[in-house]
């Protein structure tokens, strides 16, 4: 079976036409994982939808997030993309982090959460510091709900401190960023491909 990944952009803004640095962050590692036969569906803007704060699947009557869920968990591998601010990751990243901890309450009879089997990594873009730290944050949430995390599993790129240049205006993409990109792609295609055939066994 084709292996499909999603991306999902937790920009604080809305889609308004204007470029997005976390949009070009996916788009790098969408031409590396086409590379390796890799189709990224397509890229969702998480604030352009109602996602209501919680921690179960579905917050009732306004709630969007049963629908990403559903889209989010239809693909092999989750490009989780967002910005650095005030020195973490955004705080609808942190909403989606929320909502999927409902999945330690949806296991099967193996104890197997909705998201196993399936792989993620970080896309993550912003100025001076914080890389490192969203990261963390994001990986060992995604980690404790159900999520598989590959070696390398981190794209990102940080502008100088005090500056106001970003990811979007650069001239050229860092020989590095690209480098970080290829070895993610790489890594979690290659891991998404053995869960697929070969998927955890869960307890006894």
């Amino acid at each position: 079976m084709p292996v499909k990944a999603i991306a999902i952009n937790c920009s604080l803004k809305k889609s308004s036409g204007e470029a997005s640095s976390t949009d070009a962050m996916i788009a790098l590692l969408k031409e590396q994982f086409a590379a390796h036969e890799v189709e990224v569906t397509e890229t969702v803007r998480i604030a352009d939808y109602n996602v209501l704060p919680g921690v179960t699947s579905d917050e009732g009557e306004g709630d969007d997030w049963p629908e990403l869920r559903e889209k989010i968990l239809a693909h092999d591998i989750l490009i989780f993309g967002g910005p650095i601010w005030m020195g973490q990751i955004g705080s609808i990243a942190k909403r989606v982090l929320e909502r999927m901890d409902a999945f330690l309450g949806e296991t099967d009879e193996k104890g197997r959460m909705p998201s196993s089997g399936k792989v993620a990594v970080a896309a993550i873009v912003g100025n001076e510091d914080g890389a490192h730290w969203s990261s963390a944050q994001l990986f060992q949430s995604l980690n404790d709900t159900g999520w598989t995390i590959p070696a390398v599993a981190a794209c990102y790129w940080v502008g100088e401190a005090m500056g106001s240049v970003d990811f979007k205006e650069l001239d050229e993409t860092p020989d590095k960023t690209i480098e970080t990109a290829k070895m993610v792609a790489t890594n979690a295609s290659h891991l998404a491909k053995l869960l697929q055939g070969n998927p955890y066994p869960g307890t006894a």
